[in-house]
C-alpha cells in the first residue's frame, strides 16, 4: 500500500489541529499524557474506551473534555442492577393526541456516551450497547434507527469493586478499542487541583467539531502500515492464540483494531506511516482485554495485570521488523 503526494500533504495540513486538541484534553487532565493519547487514539480511530480505575481519579474529566473539545454532545448515564435496555436506547410511547407510537431517544443518541460503571448493569442491559458500539446504530420496534456522527463509548468499571456486579462478556470486551487506567496525578498536580477547587473543563478550547472530527477518522485510512509491519502485527496476533498461557487469543476483530489504533496513533504524532513502535506500544491496550488465560478457562476473567503480563510477555518475544 502506498499513499499519494496529495495524501501525504492532507495529513501533514491537520497536524496543528490535532496538536490542538492533544494540548486542550491535557489542560484538563494534567499529568496524564499517555492516557489522554490512547483516549485520542481511540477517538479518532472510531474506537470505544474501557476504563477500569478507581472512584475520583479523572474518568469523567476525560470524557466531558473530549467531548467539549470537539464540540460534541455528551450524555452519561449511571449503569445500575435496575437499570433497563430502554433506559440506554429508548422506548416507543403512545401519544394519545396523535394515537401514534413516538420515539422517546435514550442517551445513546450522543456523539459521547459516558456508560459508568458499566458492570453493574445486567447482561441484558450491558448487550443493549453491543448493537450501538459495532454498528453505529439501534433497532427499535423494527426500526433502524443510526445514532450521531461521530459516535464514542466511554465506559468505566472499578477493578477494585466487585460485589454486585456482572462480569463483561467477550463479545462485549472485544467492541472496546482500548482499555486504559487514569491512575493518580502526579503529587504537584494534585497539589495545584487542591489549591485551585476550579473545575478544569470549563477552560477546555473547541478545537473542532463533529463533522471536522469525521474528516480526521476518514484520514486515518490514508496512513500506510507497510507488509512488513502488518506481518508482525499478524505475529503478534497467531501468538497470542498460541501461547500455552492462553486459552482465548486474540479475535480478528482485534488484528483489525490494532491495525487501526496504530494508524491512529501515527496520525496523532503527525506521520503519515505507521512504524513498529506504534504497534509494540498499543499491543497491551489493545490486546490484554480481549484474551483469557488458560488458568481462568472455567470462566473467570483474568485480572488486568495477569492479562497485561501475558500479552508483555508475548510482546517481548515476538522480533520487531527491523
Amino acid at each position: 500500500m502506498f499513499m499519494t503526494a496529495a495524501a501525504a500533504v492532507v495529513i501533514a495540513e491537520e497536524i496543528p489541529t490535532l496538536q490542538r486538541l492533544r494540548d486542550a484534553v491535557e489542560g484538563a487532565l494534567e499529568g496524564k499524557q499517555d492516557a489522554v493519547e490512547l483516549a485520542l487514539v481511540a477517538l479518532i480511530a472510531r474506537g470505544h474506551i474501557l476504563i477500569e480505575d478507581v472512584p475520583g481519579v479523572g474518568k469523567t474529566t476525560l470524557a466531558r473534555a473530549l467531548a467539549r473539545a470537539v464540540g460534541g454532545e455528551l450524555r452519561r448515564v449511571q449503569f445500575t442492577s435496575d437499570l433497563l435496555p430502554s433506559d440506554v436506547v429508548g422506548v416507543s410511547v403512545y401519544d394519545q393526541r396523535t394515537g401514534e407510537f413516538v420515539l422517546r431517544q435514550g442517551p445513546v443518541f450522543a456523539n459521547i456516551l459516558l456508560a459508568d460503571e458499566i458492570n453493574r448493569a445486567s447482561p441484558r442491559t450491558q448487550s443493549a450497547l453491543l448493537e450501538a458500539m459495532n454498528e453505529g446504530q439501534v433497532s427499535l420496534d423494527g426500526q433502524t434507527i443510526p445514532l450521531p456522527d461521530p459516535f464514542l463509548v466511554i465506559a468505566t468499571q472499578n477493578p477494585q469493586d466487585f460485589a454486585g456486579t456482572f462480569p463483561l462478556p467477550e463479545s462485549q470486551l472485544d467492541r472496546f478499542l482500548v482499555r486504559i487506567r487514569i491512575g493518580y496525578p502526579p503529587p504537584q498536580v494534585e497539589m495545584r487541583l487542591l489549591q485551585s477547587a476550579t473545575d478544569t473543563v470549563h477552560n477546555v478550547p473547541v478545537v473542532l467539531d463533529p463533522a471536522k472530527l469525521v474528516a480526521l477518522q476518514r484520514e486515518v485510512e490514508r496512513v500506510v502500515l507497510d507488509t512488513a509491519l502488518a506481518s508482525y502485527l499478524q505475529a503478534l496476533i497467531l501468538a497470542t492464540r498460541a501461547a500455552p498461557a492462553l486459552s482465548l487469543g486474540a479475535s480478528t476483530r482485534g488484528a483489525m483494531s490494532l491495525a487501526r489504533a496504530a494508524k491512529a496513533r501515527a496520525l496523532l504524532r503527525g506521520r503519515a506511516y505507521v512504524i513498529a513502535d506504534d504497534i509494540h506500544d498499543l499491543a497491551i491496550p489493545v490486546l490484554a482485554h480481549r484474551v483469557r488465560l488458560a488458568s481462568h478457562a472455567d470462566g473467570f476473567m483474568p485480572t488486568r495485570d495477569e492479562a497485561e503480563a501475558a500479552v508483555r510477555e508475548i510482546v517481548a518475544r515476538v522480533p520487531v521488523p527491523l
